[in-house]
C-alpha cells in the first residue's frame, strides 16, 4: 500500500446506484437460481460482471504502467477482497468477462472458503488486472480503496441504505449504494474515469445491459 501511495498519481471518483432494479431482480429469481446452480445470487456477480463489461468499454482502466511503457492487456482478470480471521486478502478470478453470474458466485464462494481456510496461493492472488472491494459487508457508507499494484484502478463498494431521492420530479425510497473509483492519473483521465463508473452503474441499475451488452 505505501507503494501504491509513494507510486501512483490516485485520485477517486463517486457515484451512486440505485440498487433497486437488481434487488427486485435477486428476489424474483433467486430460488430458481439457487436450485439450477446450488449457489445464491448476491451483490457480487453483478458488480464483476458490470465491471468486466465496463473494461472492455473502456480498456485503458485494464491497462499498467510498467517502467516507462504501457502495458495493454486483452484479458480481464479481477481480484475480489475476501475476509480471513487475519485479515483481507485478494484473490483474483481469471478471465472474469467469461464467467456467467453463477460461475462468478461460484468462484468467489470457492476463493472465500480457500481462504478461511489459509489454503490459497500466492498464484491465487496474482496477475490480477483490477480489484472490487467490498466494504459494504461491515457497514462502510463511503470509502476511497487504495490501488492495488501494479493495477491502475480498484472499485469500492458500500453499503446499501434506503435514502429519499428524486425521480422522475418525486421524492421516493429507493436502496441507494455509494461507490468509489480510485484511478492512476498518470494513465486515466478523468473522463475516462467518470464513464468508466458511469458505465458500472448503468450495469448494476439495469442488468439488461448485460445480456444485450450495451
Amino acid at each position: 500500500l505505501q507503494i501504491s501511495h509513494n507510486t501512483n498519481a490516485m485520485l477517486t471518483t463517486f457515484n451512486e446506484i440505485d440498487m433497486s432494479g437488481y434487488i427486485t431482480l435477486r428476489e424474483e429469481l433467486k430460488d430458481v437460481f439457487a436450485e439450477k446452480h446450488k449457489v445464491k445470487l448476491g451483490f457480487m456477480s453483478g458488480f464483476v460482471k458490470a465491471a468486466a463489461s465496463a473494461l472492455r468499454f473502456m480498456p485503458v482502466v485494464n491497462s499498467a504502467i510498467s517502467g516507462t511503457d504501457i502495458v495493454e492487456r486483452d484479458y480481464i482478470d479481477i481480484s475480489v477482497a475476501v475476509a480471513t480471521p487475519t485479515g483481507l486478502v485478494v484473490p483474483v478470478l481469471r478471465n472474469a468477462d467469461q464467467l456467467s453470474f453463477a460461475g462468478v458466485e461460484k468462484a468467489i464462494a470457492e476463493l472465500g472458503t480457500r481462504a478461511r481456510d489459509n489454503k490459497l496461493t500466492l498464484a491465487d492472488m496474482a496477475g490480477g488486472t483490477f480489484t472490487i472491494s467490498n466494504g459494504g459487508v461491515y457497514g462502510s457508507m463511503m470509502g476511497t480503496p487504495i490501488i492495488n499494484p501494479p493495477q491502475s484502478a480498484i472499485l469500492g463498494m458500500h453499503g446499501t441504505v434506503k435514502r429519499a431521492v428524486v425521480v422522475n420530479d418525486q421524492i421516493v425510497i429507493r436502496p441507494m449504494m455509494y461507490v468509489a473509483l480510485t484511478y492512476d492519473h498518470r494513465l486515466i483521465d478523468g473522463r475516462e474515469a467518470v464513464l468508466f463508473l458511469r458505465h458500472i452503474k448503468d450495469c448494476v441499475e439495469d442488468p439488461r445491459r448485460l445480456l444485450l451488452e450495451v
